[in-house]
């Protein structure tokens, strides 16, 4: 099966932000709190496997094992259909009418409640897996190691590694349009971007937040104060680099070959 060319991807991508620009609230939500869920099983992934080969084989190795483990999550995403903030940036933009203020209304509901039934669906799967040992020995440490790196970071840092998170998403969607239309391949390039992701500990919203979350949780050295800030970088440099880096570049791209 050949490729598809910009254009091709392009108006696949505009179509499928039509389709999301025209649910209804209720739809959105519970697409958006699947998507949370989503994320915080792969956080309990990268948590689970980076501790099982940590042990044996050194904390690099466990890392790899983590980031490879928590693309799981993303998989979820992209083949469950579920859907998360920074999946909003390329795909709806491309759909609108951009002379609407309907069009531009329907954009901001979509960007916010998708971010806040992302956050909270994150956020009672965190508290769920966090409760009562559910989370195997050492998945907790490794948890709480990891929110204390994120909320070490400086805010230059921080909005930085949010703008290449953003990049790194936006980018996905583009693959995950163009690629033939197997689960296969849209899984493959969900995987491949959520390890990346994972391995940079790259700035993401809701990754993020739900790390942080789980950090809390298991006594690590991170505030409330600590989560609301990141989250206040990681969407301004998600947006930043979703839309300028990513989304103006690959819809020049596609208009140009017309």
């Amino acid at each position: 099966m050949t490729a598809r060319e910009p254009d091709e991807i392009y108006e696949r991508t505009r179509d499928e932000g039509r389709r999301r620009l025209s649910r209804p609230v209720l739809e959105l939500a519970a697409t958006a709190a699947v998507g949370g869920f989503d994320v915080a099983f792969g956080v309990a992934a990268l948590a689970l496997a980076g501790a099982a080969i940590s042990g044996r084989f050194g904390d690099g190795a466990g890392d790899v094992a983590g980031a490879a483990a928590f693309g799981i999550g993303f998989v979820f995403v992209v083949v469950g259909r579920s859907e998360l903030f920074t999946e909003n940036f390329l795909v709806p933009i491309t759909g609108m009418d951009h002379g609407s203020r309907g069009s531009w209304l329907k954009l901001g509901e979509l960007w916010v409640v998708s971010l806040a039934l992302n956050v909270v669906g994150g956020l009672l799967l965190a508290l769920i897996l966090s409760s009562h040992d559910v989370l195997q020995e050492g998945a907790g440490a490794r948890l709480a190691r990891l929110g204390e790196h994120i909320a070490g970071y400086g805010a230059l840092t921080a909005l930085l590694s949010a703008f290449v998170a953003g990049a790194l998403m936006t980018l996905m969607t583009w693959f995950v349009e163009g690629a033939a239309a197997t689960a296969g391949l849209r899984a493959l390039m969900a995987w491949l971007v959520g390890f990346l992701l994972a391995l940079g500990t790259f700035n993401h919203a809701v990754v993020s937040t739900v790390e942080l979350i789980f950090a809390m949780r298991y006594g690590g050295d991170v505030s409330l104060g600590d989560l609301l800030a990141n989250l206040g970088l990681a969407v301004g440099g998600n947006l930043a680099g979703g839309l300028a880096f990513v989304t103006l570049a690959r819809s020049a791209q596609a208009l140009a070959g017309r």
